[in-house]
This record gives structure tokens, sequence and C-alpha cells, in this order.
């Protein structure tokens, strides 16, 4: 989908009077995330639970385990994000990736404002999908989630092992989270974001 059509359906989701300064079509940077929030957190494995999940993870890929997969998402892609359970970044987190998916394609889009910063998701969409599928989703674009621009300490575009367009915002809590763009797509979008929310 064209980045430039989510203009329009940003106007629409912000408020009388706030103006759009920067937007970005990005997904979550891959690698462990932040805690889930309190309401949310599973209770705790034991040591001899994480080797057992771990292992399992290993034998049976398309099986997962949890602690399993942290481990697999810290080897293979490092660290996304961090939060305590329940911060800035732990939110957002589970904000777009719900603790029970829906298994439906969605898009993720952030957008600076002079006031907030904006986590939108578009509508579910198809993998192969047609111009009349695209165009739902963008109509079914919502605010997944918003910050006001105190709760942003900062956010810079940088490298990240084969990545060079890893944009991460840390918040005034201590937490930060990853967003990315395929290594194919222009990170200009993202750098736009950083210079937003720093500005």
């Amino acid at each position: 989908m064209d980045d430039s059509r989510y203009r329009d359906r940003i106007d629409q989701l912000v408020d009388p009077g706030e103006r759009v300064l920067a937007y970005a079509a990005a997904e979550i940077g891959g690698g462990v995330a932040p805690s889930p929030p309190p309401d949310d957190a599973a209770p705790a494995a034991s040591g001899r639970a994480t080797v057992t999940s771990v292992l399992l993870n290993l034998l049976f890929p398309l099986v997962t385990w949890d602690r399993g997969d942290r481990l697999v998402d810290l080897i293979g892609w490092g660290i996304a994000g961090r939060g305590a359970p329940g911060s800035a970044a732990s939110r957002l987190h589970r904000a777009v990736n719900p603790a029970r998916p829906d298994g439906k394609v969605r898009h993720t889009v952030l957008a600076v404002t002079d006031r907030r910063l904006l986590v939108c998701r578009t509508g579910a969409t198809k993998l192969l999908s047609s111009q009349e599928d695209d165009e739902r989703a963008l109509a079914e674009t919502s605010v997944a989630w918003s910050a006001s621009r105190a709760e942003v300490a900062s956010a810079r575009v940088g490298w990240h092992r084969l990545n060079p367009k890893r944009l991460r915002v840390d918040f005034a809590d201590g937490s930060w989270l990853s967003f990315t763009v395929p290594i194919a797509e222009s990170g200009r979008p993202l750098r736009a974001v950083a210079a937003a929310l720093t500005g």
C-alpha cells in the first residue's frame, strides 16, 4: 500500500486543530520485546520449565512456547525493546500485538502531531490484496495507542544488525521500543518521524 495514502486517514483521526508533522508505515522490530502489562502476564515459569520450553522450541519450531520463543528471538534478532510490565513500551507493544491475535494481517502506521505520538493499525487485509481490499483496510484504520509528546524522551534512526533503518523510541519512564521497515524500502519516513519527535 502506498504510504502517502495514509495521510488523509490520519488527518481524520487527529483532534481538531492538531497538526500532523510526520508519519511512517513501520512494524515493531523483530526480537525480544518488553514484558506484557501486568494484566496480561503469564505465571512465572521455573528454571526447569524454561530449559524444557527452549529445547521443545528448537526441536519443534512450528510449535511455540513463550520462553523458547524469547530465546530464539534474542539470538536471531536481538532486543526490540525494553520496559517493565505496564511501562509505555509494554503497553504500546501489547496494543499493536494483542495477547490473542485474530490471525489477520494489519499494518502499523506511526504519526507524530504537534501534541502526540499516535500508533495506528489498519483494518485487516489479505496477503495478496486488491485495491478494494487496501481501500477498505485504510478506511478501517484507527488509533491503537497514543502518548503525549512529553512521554517521549527521544527518538533516533540507526543501524541494528544488518538493518540501517531501525527507529528507536525512548519514553520518559525509561522504556523503549523499536520499529523497522523492510530493507528495500526507504528509511526517509522513519527519519522524519524521529526528527518530528525530537524537534
